[in-house]
């Protein structure tokens, strides 16, 4: 696995657009304060293209010209790379990203989730370098800066090397056209939910378990499946003596959505040599039908026989603890918190 350098003080920070870019509010004004703050702590900054476009369809601009950016990024003077935003087709733009020079080029850190899942998990499997699953460009536009993106930034400065549970989350957003840098909206306190297979255990109990961290958004992966981009046996084959912890999330998908996507990655052999999951807090996890989220997951992830953690601080239902795609993940679940730290092996 190839570990991109950290980002030094007064280093370069790119920002790109191969999903959705900061075109409309409330996310132009979230992201330019962003901006403003780091340039502020020292860094210098480098726009993409895109950052601004809104004429493309479900992404910023045409998927040739996102492809483009990202080639042309990545080959950049910038010292590390922040999506700007999520979106619906980033994966029309993968036929224009040439992997292969990826791999020969010097790595550096791009960070993004949800839709950016289409780089950070290909990142990892198809050029055999680390990323980070973690807060997009207007999140850094947020006063004050929540502990998440804190930690997110001291991933790409490698100061963090261990990211911890943040105890409540945000159920419904404060942020709109009129309050474009509101905080989250803390409410709801956080209830993991251990297993181990299919037997729930109490909060007392302990978990720890450890292998390379792999996932993403569960909408993106199984869109992936199956197609060329999609060489994940080959990865879970490499590195099968770490085994692999699945860290899994959901924005569309309903709990049958879910269901279907955990028996697709599993038939698909994805899941082989499985250490343990992480399971976020899904976006639209109401149950239907006798199935909850927690059974949609737990029909493939239970009969593993592996640590399950349910519920997480991860992915559309903020905070989202930052992961390192590709390292080395040591998961710590006490009483109704947890750890996770990363190496860089």
């Amino acid at each position: 696995m190839r570990y991109p350098e950290n980002l030094s003080p007064g280093g370069m920070i790119g920002f790109l657009a191969p999903s959705f870019g900061c075109a409309a509010e409330p996310y132009r004004t979230a992201f330019r304060h962003g901006l403003e703050r780091l340039e502020g702590m020292g860094y210098r900054t480098l726009q993409g293209p895109n950052c601004y476009c809104d004429n493309g369809v479900g992404i910023s601009s045409s998927p040739e010209k996102c492809g483009a950016e990202v080639m042309e990024m990545f080959a950049s003077e910038a010292d590390c790379l922040i999506s700007c935003g999520g979106g619906e087709l980033m994966c029309e733009i993968l036929p224009y990203v040439d992997f292969e020079r990826l791999a020969r080029l010097k790595p550096k850190w791009f960070m993004g989730y949800s839709d950016n899942t289409n780089l950070t998990f290909t990142l990892a499997t198809l050029a055999d370098t680390a990323s980070v699953y973690g807060p997009c460009a207007s999140a850094f536009g947020m006063e004050p800066l929540h502990a998440s993106v804190e930690d997110a930034f001291g991933i790409l400065t490698g100061r963090v090397q261990t990211v911890k549970s943040y105890g409540t989350w945000e159920k419904e957003s404060l942020k709109s056209e009129e309050a474009p840098c509101a905080p989250y909206h803390l409410t709801e306190p956080l209830r993991i939910r251990k297993f181990r297979g299919e037997t729930e255990l109490g909060e007392a109990e302990e978990l720890r378990f450890s292998g390379r961290l792999l996932g993403g958004c569960m909408d993106c992966l199984v869109n992936l499946l199956g197609t060329r981009f999609d060489r994940t046996v080959d990865f879970v084959e490499k590195y099968k003596e770490d085994g692999i912890i699945w860290f899994l999330e959901s924005c569309d998908l309903n709990v049958f959505g879910i269901r279907r996507a955990m028996w697709q990655m599993e038939e698909a052999g994805w899941f082989r040599h499985v250490k343990g999951f992480l399971i976020g807090r899904p976006a639209n996890g109401e149950p239907m039908m006798n199935l909850n989220s927690c059974d949609a997951v737990l029909q493939v992830a239970g009969r593993k026989n592996v640590p399950v953690l349910m519920d997480v601080d991860l992915g559309h239902c903020p905070p989202m603890m930052p992961l390192v795609v590709g390292s080395l993940g040591e998961v710590t679940a006490a009483g109704n918190g947890m750890t996770v730290s990363m190496t860089s092996l």
